[in-house]
């Protein structure tokens, strides 16, 4: 599945749904659901906010793939990239501390994902790929 869209705000909810519905054909379970809304929101938001630094002529790439029991999903546009990717993915680090943002957004998206692999060439674009075993390997609760 692909899918492209304009990188505005109100375009975030979208992308939840679609990526929701694309994978509920294999019903997964709620958390997994979550967890794989919860990455999107974040990486559309990161494209829109940083990538495209909120200009509304900006594109976004959606794809998804089943692969057994994962999902592998890719974000991508064609913003300004990542300067340095590893100072991205520190905890509270943000290039915008005047606005409302954390610097969360790679810490978040982490933590719901198997992997997550980050493409990025300035002045070009970024690509975040996450993979997400989508079978609970273990009971929450024995």
């Amino acid at each position: 599945m692909s899918i492209s869209f304009a990188a505005l705000p109100e375009n975030v909810s979208f992308a939840r749904v679609v990526v929701a519905a694309f994978v509920s054909q294999v019903d997964p379970t709620m958390q997994v659901l979550t967890d794989l809304q919860t990455v999107v929101s974040e990486a559309v938001t990161n494209a829109i906010v940083h990538g495209y630094e909120n200009r509304p002529d900006g594109i976004i790439t959606i794809t998804a793939k089943l692969i057994g029991e994962t999902v592998e999903l890719t974000v991508e546009d064609q913003g300004v990239g990542i300067e340095d990717v590893q100072k991205a993915r520190e905890p509270l680090f943000t290039t915008k501390p005047d606005k409302e943002h954390s610097g969360m957004g790679f810490t978040i998206m982490e933590n719901f994902v198997n992997e997550l692999h980050v493409e990025t060439s300035v002045g070009k674009g970024t690509k975040i790929r996450f993979v997400k075993t989508l079978k609970a390997n273990e009971a929450m609760y024995n």
